[in-house]
């Protein structure tokens, strides 16, 4: 297949569309199913990239989940404890431990579901059966795989109504090394970012603790790979093989840095007593679960706590979660790790780390201020490592 005509572009006003190889050689791609559009697309090929460059370095087979051109997680094939089993919705699938791709993609899409519903998903290897369960009760765009087997596929045919997005991509495909877009008819060109991540770009460690754990390590590769396809300005908080918290596009480092400890914060308090003790009305559904238990955790829990509300939800009207008592839960967090696509230029970066349980850094440094930034880490006997590379996408 030469060229692929699409519907639209990134909006129904932009046409015409479609994706095609410039220099005249087939697409890397067959589509099994459906009928892709623009958007899809960018996903699909940037989440591609992650998921091959995670399993290339980490030895590891790996899934992540899509939205708007950025990962909300990407994960690699461990199995999951009982305790993030039921997190992540997944408690109830039969053969998952069995299954180190679904493993990988029950933790990507059980991350940050809010951002994920509606995601473009990609697997680093042929996806199975048990992997394709998963995805056939969430809602989903669309997948990018090496390959299917004849009963993934079966199942993932028969996702909305027919229509759902299945593209197969040639494993072995290699990317000229010089890269073109345009922008107001004006063309860029640049040399693809090649750049490697690996165990060898964390040597230079600055601060004074210089324990680098191995699963640390992993980590930290996995959260600076998420970075490498992530907009930019972009953070990413890592731990137990995934990125638990993925801060991407904003202006300002240390937004990137709250928003991305916010969401890895979720993550830890999904797991507590409290939520996974909730006792839901008959009815709701997942999706519903999981936006109820957004704003149980969050500051307007008396929509759902309400006197004249909570039956709608609970069949048991559950104790509140306070501020105080969620403050106490993460601090008791460590062992996470902190990666971040361009160096922090203030300490403050380090000071909200912190507060997630952040343990090991990894970040280009060069700031003025890494003085500073190195002091912030020895204070709280963090491990921080000076990549030298920034990691910028757009």
């Amino acid at each position: 297949m030469k060229e692929f005509q699409l519907k639209y572009g990134c909006n129904p006003n932009q046409k015409p569309s479609r994706i095609f190889m410039e220099n005249g050689s087939d697409l890397p791609i067959e589509i099994l199913n459906g009928k892709p559009g623009y958007i899809n697309f960018l996903d699909a090929f940037n989440s591609w990239q992650l998921v091959k460059e995670i399993k290339e370095n980490t030895g590891n087979v790996a899934a992540t989940s899509f939205k708007h051109v950025s990962p909300t997680s990407a994960a690699i094939g461990k199995k999951l404890s009982d305790r993030l089993k039921k997190s992540c919705f997944v408690d109830d699938i039969e053969g998952l431990d069995d299954s180190p791709l679904a493993c990988a993609y029950a933790r990507a899409r059980g991350t940050d579901r809010m951002s994920s519903f509606g995601d473009w998903i990609a697997l680093s290897d042929e996806c199975d059966e048990v992997t394709a369960k998963i995805i056939s009760r969430e809602v989903s765009d669309g997948i990018i795989a090496p390959g299917y087997t004849a009963k993934a596929l079966e199942i993932l045919k028969a996702k909305r109504k027919g229509g759902y997005n299945i593209v197969r991509i040639d494993k072995d495909y290699r990317p000229d090394p010089i890269e073109r877009k345009q922008v107001y008819g004006v063309t860029f060109e640049q040399g693809r970012n090649e750049f490697k991540i690996d165990a060898e770009l964390l040597k230079n460690i600055v601060t004074k603790n210089k324990t680098l754990s191995a699963e640390a390590v992993t980590d930290l590769i996995i959260s600076l790979i998420t970075l490498k396809y992530t907009q930019s300005n972009s953070v990413c908080f890592a731990a137990d093989g995934q990125a638990i918290g993925v801060g991407a596009g904003q202006q300002s480092r240390i937004h990137c840095t709250r928003l991305a400890g916010t969401k890895a914060d979720l993550w830890h308090l999904r797991q507590s007593d409290k939520v996974l003790g909730l006792q839901f009305a008959e009815g709701v559904g997942r999706p519903d679960k999981n936006n109820i238990i957004d704003i149980y955790l969050s500051d307007e829990s008396e929509d759902v706590l309400g006197d004249d509300v909570w039956k709608k939800y609970f069949a048991v009207r559950p104790e509140p979660f306070t501020k105080e008592e969620q403050r106490a839960y993460l601090s008791k967090i460590t062992g996470v790790s902190l990666g971040s696509d361009a160096f922090f230029p203030f300490s403050d970066n380090i000071e909200r780390a912190k507060k997630s349980g952040v343990s090991y850094v990894a970040q280009p440094g060069g700031s003025v201020r890494d003085d500073l930034v190195i002091e912030a880490c020895d204070k709280y006997d963090m491990v921080m490592a000076f990549t030298g590379m920034r990691l910028f996408h757009h």
